[in-house]
This record gives C-alpha cells, sequence and structure tokens, in this order.
C-alpha cells in the first residue's frame, strides 16, 4: 500500500497517480502517517518506510488532491535533553500549502502531563487528533502573473489586514467581507490604486492559532503574528474558497501594477513555551527546530517574547523557511516580504550577525534576491534592537522617525535636529554602511499603536477590551488630544486634530525614504484609543468606512499629497544629500533655513519649532518642470503664525505653493514672503522664468469607496 517514496520534496505531493509524503524528524525512531476522511474520522494509518538524511518518506497510489492527513512521531520523550517525541500528538506536517478544520483547545493538545506533588511531568497519552487541525493534500492552483518591481525611490507602502479591511467595506457582499475574495474585488483595489500607493503590505496571512487565553476571554486573534503554519493560507481568509483564491488576489492587485509584500512570522510558532501544546515542529525535533536553554534543555530561549525562539543556526530551520518563502513568491506571486523580529534571522548563540548564514543564503537566491525585503529591526533578545544593522538590500522599519516626527508635531523641546535628521532619510543611521535612504521605511502609524486619528485624540492607551486590565500595550505614545480625551464636539479642537494629521501625513510622504501609509489614516479611521487592538476582531478593530463620509476633502488631500510625491523627484532621492553639491542657481542642493532665509545655526536647533528643507536639482540640461530646479518644505510647530522668506533662485523665476496644510489654497505665489499659520506645513514649488508654465499637480482619478 505505501512505498519508499522520494525525499527531495518535502511535505505532500500529488503526480496524479498517488502522493509522495516527505517530513524532516532527525530524531525519531519512526513516523506514521493518518489518513482522515471529510468528517474528521482516521480511516488509514502507516509507517512512512523511507528515510533518508533526517527526512522520513513515503508514496500512497491511489490517493489524489484533497486528501486529509497528519503524522505521529515515535522518538525520545525527554524533555530534560530538547526531545518531545509523543505519537498521541497528530501533527501538522510543516510543509502543507493547505490545512482543514481549526484548532480547538483541550488538554491533549499538550504533550506533558503537568507535575503534581513529588510526580515530575510525563508524557500526555491522550491522542490530540479530534482537536486540531489536518493537511490537506493542495491542488494545483492558477499560473501568478509577474509585475516588474517598482523601484525603492517610488515606492509607497500601504498596510492593511485583511480581514480588518473588508469586514465593513460596504461595496462588498457579506460573503465576501473579511476574505481574499473581498480584497481582491475591483472596487476595493481601485480605490487603493487610486490614493497613489504602489506596494500593499498584508499583515500575516498564513494559518495561525487564537491563543488559549484569548478564546477563554471570548476573544480572537486579530492580526494573526502566532503562525502554525509557513506555507498554509489562514482559512478564515478563505471563506470556503480554494487556496488558489490568494493567486487569484494576487493577480488582480498585479493587475493594477500593486505590489504586494507579505508579513511573516518566522522567529516563533504557535506552539508557545515548555508548557505549550506539541502541534507541529516540537512533536517532530523540538531540538532540531527551537533555540533551548544550554544550561536546561527542558526550557525555551525566548528572545520573541512569545515563549519559543526558532534556530536559525539550524540548516532545517533555514531550509524550512527559504523553501517557505520560494513558496510565496514563485508559486503565489508575491513581490516580498515584511520579517516581524527580523533580528531573529541572523542570531547565533554568539548573537546577531549581518554575516549570518540565514542573510547570505536570501541573497544569493536567485528568487529572493530580486524581493523586496523589509525589516522589523529588533526582538527582544540581548542586543536586540538592530536599526540600522542589516545588509545592503534590506530596507527597516524606523521607529525613531515614528517618534522624531510625532514629537516634532507636538511641540516637544529640541526635536528639530532630530526631526530634520529623519526628514532627511536618517543618514545618521543608514549612511556608514553604504546604504541609502531608502533603506528606511518611514512611518507615523502602523497596526501596532495609535491610529493617526488616535494619536491626535488620545493621551493615554484604552485597551481595557483586551483583558489586560489596559496593561498591555505602548506607554510611551507621544500623543496629544488637545485639551480632551476622546471624541468631542468642539469644533476648534476638531479642527487643530484634523490639521495635525495633516501634518503628520504631509511630514511622511514629503520625507526622503520609503513611506508606508496605515490603512485608514487617509480618511481618519478610529480604534477608539486602543493601541494594541491584536484581540479586537470585531467593530472597534476593522476599518470603519463610514469616516470617510465625515470628511471626504481629508482623502482628497492625501491624495494630493502622494500625487505631489510622485511628481516630484526631489522628494524622494535614491541618495543622500549634504549640501557638497551645487544646484543650478549655485546654491547647496540642501539647505536648512530659518523663517527669515537665513541658515540655522548651530545654536538654533535645539529651541527651534519653525524650519525649512530647501532642496535643489543638481540637473544641468535643460529645465522643463517646475520640480527640477528647487522645492522648500516648511515646517511651523509653533502657536504663531510665521512669515517665511524664500530663497532667491533666478531672475523672473517664481515660488509657487503647491500645497499646505495652513488655511491658504495651494498655489499662492509666496512673492517673496510665504505666511505659515500654526501649527502648519507646507511645500513650495520654484518655477524658472523660462520654464513653460506648470500643470496643476493632479491626484490619480477614480477609486471611491462608497460609490
Amino acid at each position: 500500500m505505501i512505498e519508499a517514496g522520494s525525499p527531495e520534496a518535502l511535505g505532500s505531493r500529488s503526480d496524479g497517480a498517488g502522493v509522495n509524503f516527505a517530513v524532516y524528524s532527525a530524531c525519531a525512531e519512526r513516523v506514521s502517517l493518518c489518513l482522515f476522511d471529510r468528517q474528521d474520522h482516521e480511516i488509514a494509518r502507516m509507517d512512512l518506510p523511507g528515510y533518508t538524511d533526517g527526512v522520513w518518506h513515503g508514496y500512497v497510489k491511489g490517493l489524489a488532491p484533497g486528501t486529509c492527513y497528519g503524522f505521529r512521531v515515535h522518538g525520545p520523550y525527554a524533555p530534560e535533553l530538547g526531545q518531545r517525541c509523543n505519537p498521541h500528538k497528530l501533527l501538522l506536517d510543516p510543509y502543507a500549502r493547505s490545512i482543514d478544520g481549526a484548532l480547538r483547545w483541550n488538554p491533549a493538545l499538550f504533550g506533558d502531563e503537568p507535575a503534581a506533588g513529588d510526580r515530575p511531568a510525563r508524557m500526555n497519552r491522550a491522542d490530540s487528533a479530534p482537536f486540531v487541525p489536518k493537511a490537506v493534500v493542495s491542488r494545483p492552483g492558477p499560473e501568478p502573473r509577474r509585475l516588474n518591481p517598482v523601484p525603492w525611490s517610488e515606492t509607497v507602502v500601504y498596510e492593511l489586514n485583511v480581514r480588518g479591511y473588508t469586514k465593513q467595506h460596504p461595496a462588498l457582499a457579506e460573503a465576501d467581507r473579511g476574505t481574499f475574495r473581498g480584497l481582491k474585488n475591483r472596487q476595493v483595489l481601485e480605490y487603493i490604486k487610486a490614493l497613489g500607493v504602489t506596494t500593499i503590505e498584508l499583515l500575516p496571512v498564513h494559518a495561525y492559532v487564537d491563543e488559549q487565553f484569548l478564546v477563554e476571554r471570548g476573544l480572537r486573534n486579530y492580526w494573526g503574528y502566532n503562525t502554525l503554519g509557513f506555507f498554509a493560507p489562514e482559512p478564515r481568509f478563505l471563506g470556503g474558497d480554494e487556496a488558489g483564491i490568494m493567486v487569484e488576489m494576487v493577480n488582480a492587485m498585479h493587475d493594477l501594477n500593486l505590489e504586494v509584500v507579505l508579513d511573516v512570522v518566522y522567529n516563533h510558532t504557535a506552539e508557545g513555551n515548555e508548557h505549550g501544546p506539541t502541534l507541529s515542529l516540537r512533536g517532530f525535533d523540538n531540538a532540531g527546530y527551537y533555540r533551548l536553554r544550554p544550561d536546561n534543555p527542558a526550557l525555551y530561549v525566548n528572545d520573541t517574547g512569545c515563549g519559543n525562539t526558532l534556530d536559525f543556526d539550524r540548516p532545517q530551520v533555514r531550509r524550512l523557511v527559504l523553501d517557505s518563502l520560494r513558496y510565496w513568491a514563485s508559486d503565489i506571486g508575491v513581490d516580498g516580504f515584511r520579517f516581524d523580529l527580523a533580528t531573529i534571522l541572523g542570531r547565533s548563540a554568539e548573537g546577531f550577525s549581518t554575516e549570518h548564514v540565514m542573510f547570505r543564503d536570501i541573497a544569493s537566491d536567485p528568487v529572493l534576491s530580486r524581493c523586496k525585503l523589509i525589516a522589523e529591526p529588533w526582538d527582544i533578545g540581548p542586543g536586540g534592537y538592530r536599526l540600522g544593522g542589516f545588509p545592503g538590500g534590506w530596507a527597516e522599519w524606523n521607529d525613531r522617525y515614528r517618534d522624531a516626527v510625532r514629537r516634532f508635531w507636538r511641540g516637544d523641546y529640541g526635536l528639530a535636529a532630530e526631526f530634520a535628521r529623519r526628514v532627511h532619510g536618517s543618514a545618521d543611521i543608514f549612511e556608514a554602511s553604504g546604504r541609502g535612504p531608502c533603506a528606511s521605511i518611514n512611518f507615523i502609524a502602523s497596526h501596532d499603536g495609535f491610529t493617526t486619528a488616535d494619536l491626535v485624540s488620545y493621551e493615554e492607551r484604552h485597551n481595557e477590551a483586551n483583558g489586560e486590565e489596559n496593561r498591555d500595550g505602548h506607554i510611551h505614545n507621544f500623543s496629544q488630544n488637545f485639551g480632551v480625551e476622546g471624541p468631542t464636539e468642539d469644533p476648534s479642537i476638531q479642527a487643530l486634530r484634523r490639521r495635525q494629521r495633516l501634518n503628520l501625513l504631509a511630514s511622511l510622504l514629503w520625507s526622503q525614504g520609503v513611506p508606508m501609509l496605515l490603512a485608514g489614516d487617509e480618511f481618519g479611521n478610529s480604534q477608539q484609543g486602543n493601541n494594541n487592538a491584536y484581540a479586537q476582531d470585531n467593530s472597534s478593530g476593522w476599518l470603519n468606512w463610514q469616516s470617510v463620509e465625515a470628511d471626504p476633502d481629508f482623502c482628497r488631500q492625501v491624495r494630493e499629497l502622494l500625487a505631489l510625491r510622485r511628481a516630484v523627484p526631489l522628494l524622494r532621492q535614491s541618495r543622500f544629500l549634504h549640501g557638497l553639491e551645487r544646484g543650478v542657481d549655485g546654491g547647496p542642493d540642501i539647505e536648512w533655513i530659518r523663517a527669515d532665509g537665513q541658515p540655522l545655526s548651530e545654536d538654533e536647533w535645539e529651541a527651534a519649532q519653525v524650519l525649512g528643507m530647501v532642496l535643489r536639482s543638481t540637473e544641468r540640461g535643460e529645465l522643463t518642470r517646475a520640480e527640477s530646479m528647487a522645492a522648500a518644505l516648511l515646517f511651523n510647530a509653533g502657536s504663531e503664525e510665521v512669515q517665511f522668506h524664500l530663497p532667491e533662485l533666478g531672475a523672473g523665476g517664481k515660488w509657487r505653493c503647491a500645497f499646505t496644510t495652513g488655511e491658504r489654497d495651494g498655489g499662492q505665489s509666496p512673492q517673496p514672503w510665504f505666511a505659515l499659520p500654526p501649527l502648519s506645513c507646507a511645500c513650495c514649488l520654484f518655477e524658472p522664468a523660462d520654464s513653460p508654465p506648470t500643470r496643476e499637480i493632479q491626484p490619480l482619478s477614480g477609486g471611491s469607496p462608497l460609490a
């Protein structure tokens, strides 16, 4: 009934006549394959007959795609030595490309019976099969359509949650909400395209688990950072469709020239610490996959804060992750990855290193080396904060950018210099290693923390709904509420909050580097002050699309900001400027000025709340566009109006205000002074006298979510 088969391709593979199974477990004495019907009844059990270099394998004739299966591993149960094999636990294939069913929390999931009195912990012999999802032999999916990569200098990232983005979308049928099918809807994607973003970053879509403590509170994991399978899409996003629906979604995005980046969690798994369930890797080869405490292998190194840490010094861990990445890039067609707690990929027993073999493997891979690679450059382990420490070719989430821009606009004393360094592209962080501004992923808000609307409405977190007595989430948010905590009917406070949101987003989109916009910030989405909505899979965590109706002009202004960035190359350069090159008028390529137009002196930076950044083009060819000459970015975080004097760059030329968050209309000609109201900013472009009339910069058309 079962033959030796092949060890070459891990997981399950159908050839039309049968299915080959292969799974890694170097410590196993034997591995049993268990087959199930769709009613979750075990219908067959057989040992895999082949064993090659740590891989158990077998071929079963007559099996077809759609077959449900799992494994049981017979081997050493010796937690004190780091091994936790338990044949009473049905294990999910780490390479499963599709899974059936959901995990149901039950004592049978745990490999150990806890110690009691003088009796030590011992093997839990209860069968876990009724409570765990099963792997499914996958069917061939549709072919992905490729997209030419967007240059980093033109990239604008839009971070969204598949479920939360679509769950309340007015254009979708109820059955499509919260699913990949909803996100591939043409009207949904046309709205995203019309914003002017280039790259959609999806929060985790790998199959994941709702933590036991959340289920006990009546909550669910909303963000998805608790991975069970690195190849299978999360079933709740499928909405009853086959896994191939994800390729259809990616293809639909590519049809509109939108890139797709996946937020991936390869630093830990859903099996938790030594008291967690035995679901997959732990039961196959615990010591071969996880980093264990050298002084006590029964315990896990917890550099992730999630109970366990994958060990990238192990070849099998690297193979698992590389195979997973290649699958999503090649078979699904995604364009890149954002790595959660990415420092774990470069950790060895000696600590983090950019020379870790995992980074070299990615860089040398013909598929992955062409992908966008974004690091969350920190974990909670020793020396875990590594912003600026990743290899060339990687971009990094820049939390120093986030905090500096928030604090400058909040009016914190002494922040002007730090704000300027971040708007300049964070050369102090990235340039020494030979990287450019595009190594910095700039953001004001992300899924983790306040939305931008909440950032200007709350000074304290309001996470009571998470069931942790408001102890979870960031304490230091650098937020402000303008005198009222939460919603208010006061029109003056509403106006201030609105302008501040626009200041924050304008700063983001005028900064050198790669901007990332949190979905919903373009229209003022709120989470009611919850800055850790990881468990809020409900209306407080989902996007409230009715917010668009409350202030449609705000979304229009964000689209104008994105159009301005697109039209003005000076705002998105691929190299750092240091005032060492001369612009076409002889002035420096970058210059920081006071309101009177003179350069800021060293002793003026600390107290400055008003500053301007002048960017000059160094191109010597014929100037055919206003933005080719110069751009002036003016920032007033103070409480009084200032008169900005802009430099004179050429006889007969003139400055034009392309955008302001103040009350004046764009298009005014600031000659020679430009009035900048308190708590506002502006972008002015210089039009040479001999250039043709400059057309107004227009956002992309179409894309109303409420049409």
